[in-house]
C-alpha cells in the first residue's frame, strides 16, 4: 500500500471515529432500532437462514438487538472471533450469549469456536465498516480481517457493511487487497451496490 493511501485511510478513520464518539445515547438507540429493522428486512429479502454478523461496540451502529432477535427466530448467526494469525474463527450465537473482550478490545462471543471455513456456509455476511463508497469499496478499521475473509471465500454470498448514514461517501481510499461489498445498511436505508470488481 502506498504511503499516500495509508495516510488518507488513517486520516479518514480518525475523523469518522471522532464523529462516532460525539453521538448522543439517544442517537445511538435510534440508530440501533433502525439497523435492526433494515437487517430484518434484508434477511427476509434474501431468505437467509444462516448469516454472519458482528457484535457492535458502543460507538458502532448497534447490531446486538438484531442478533438476539434473529437467534430467537431460529436464524443461525455466526459471530467473529479474532485470531493472532489475521484470520477469524466463528461462534454460533445463542439466546444466552456470553460476551467477553476480544484481542483488540472488541466484544466477542464466548463459546465453542468453529474454524475460519465455517463462514463458507452462510447465506449473507453482515460486517462492520468505517465507511463505504458508492462503488462498494469499504473502509475498515485497518486490521484486514474481513478483507481476508471475503477474499478467501470460494463462493462469497452477498456482503453488507453496516455504517451510519453519514458514512456512505462518494469515495474512500482503497488499495488492491481491499474487498468491495454488495451493499450497505444504515439506520434509515439498505443500498444495493454494484461493487467494482478487482
Amino acid at each position: 500500500m502506498s504511503d499516500a493511501i495509508a495516510d488518507a485511510k488513517r486520516a479518514l478513520r480518525a475523523e469518522l471515529r471522532e464523529r462516532r464518539q460525539l453521538l448522543t445515547p439517544q442517537a445511538r438507540e435510534v440508530a440501533a432500532a433502525g439497523i435492526t429493522e433494515q437487517l430484518d428486512a434484508l434477511i427476509a429479502t434474501h431468505g437467509a437462514t444462516s448469516i454472519s454478523c458482528f457484535l457492535s461496540t458502543t460507538t458502532e451502529p448497534g447490531t446486538r438487538e438484531f442478533v438476539a432477535g434473529a437467534v430467537a427466530r431460529g436464524i443461525r448467526v455466526l459471530l467473529p472471533v479474532t485470531r493472532t494469525d489475521g484470520l477469524l474463527d466463528w461462534s454460533v450465537a445463542t439466546p444466552d450469549l456470553d460476551i467477553a473482550e476480544g484481542m483488540f478490545g472488541l466484544p466477542e462471543p464466548v463459546g465453542e469456536l468453529l474454524g475460519p471455513i465455517a463462514v463458507n456456509d452462510v447465506d449473507l455476511l453482515v460486517i462492520p465498516a468505517a465507511a463505504v463508497d458508492r462503488t462498494g469499496m469499504r473502509l475498515g478499521w485497518g486490521r484486514g480481517y474481513f478483507d481476508k475473509t471475503i477474499g478467501s471465500m470460494e463462493r462469497c454470498p452477498p456482503v453488507y457493511a453496516v455504517v451510519f448514514d453519514s458514512e456512505v461517501l462518494d469515495e474512500v481510499p482503497s488499495d488492491l487487497h481491499d474487498q468491495p461489498v454488495s451493499g450497505v445498511v444504515t439506520p434509515t436505508q439498505t443500498i444495493v451496490l454494484a461493487p467494482a470488481r478487482r
